[in-house]
């Protein structure tokens, strides 16, 4: 049984994350921005009675501060979930406004950066701590696809971000990876995607059990595929 704190749990890869591991037996810490439209994950927090609901905005560093002194025990996987993608047009798409670069670099890559800040002391606390950055294989530098500009350089930050942080909390006993979910049938992959919220899930989950201070820094997807950056 493991502590285990994941940002973004409302719905998607986050929430089937979140039911996988309170039904294995794990205490599921699942962050949500909006606790009133989590209707979902209260009726699994009261099934399982493993998961406890917090309020956190990923870049407000008020509500992350409060999330953190909210949070007594120790964490023995952060999952850095949260994340947004505005639009998967070419250079011409009008959607790829300095707002949308703003939310969207500051959600994928800041957000986790601030996160992880404020929650390692309890990540420190944890015999064999770990840190799971979502990423994509959208960031891979060697896999381009010329579109999706704003969500591709995030993720391709976020990996850049996990290798740092493996570098530095090394000496902690504190071991960082990232990770590519694969395809998934959410609302950001859409319905015509490869694989079900369920099948990525257990995945990354396993993937999570295997992060070690042998495999820190790592990039891979949900079946431990590296993935070329």
């Amino acid at each position: 049984m493991a502590t285990i704190l994941i940002t973004g749990a409302n719905r998607g890869i986050g929430f089937a994350m979140a039911r996988q591991a309170a039904v294995r037996g794990d205490d599921v810490i699942a962050t949500v921005r909006d606790p009133q439209k989590a209707g979902a994950l209260a009726a699994l927090g009261q099934e399982t009675g493993r998961i406890t609901i917090r309020t956190l905005d990923v870049i407000d560093e008020e509500s992350v501060a409060a999330l953190a002194a909210q949070t007594e025990q120790a964490v023995d996987l952060l999952i850095l979930n949260a994340g947004m993608l505005n639009s998967y047009g070419g250079i011409g798409d009008a959607a790829h406004d300095a707002r949308a670069w703003q939310d969207v670099l500051m959600t994928n890559v800041a957000g986790p950066f601030l996160v992880t800040r404020a929650l390692l002391p309890h990540v420190e606390r944890a015999d064999g701590g770990r840190i799971a950055v979502i990423s994509s294989v959208m960031g891979s530098n060697e896999r381009t696809g010329g579109n999706a500009y704003p969500y591709r350089a995030s993720k391709a930050a976020a990996v850049n971000l996990a290798r740092n942080l493996a570098v530095e909390l090394k000496p902690l006993g504190i071991a960082v990876g990232a990770y590519h979910p694969g395809w998934v049938q959410t609302d950001m992959g859409g319905g015509g995607a490869d694989i079900s919220v369920e099948e990525s899930a257990g995945g990354l989950l396993a993937r999570f059990d295997a992060l070690s201070m042998a495999t820190t820094g790592v990039f891979e997807d949900y079946k431990g595929a590296e993935i070329p950056f």
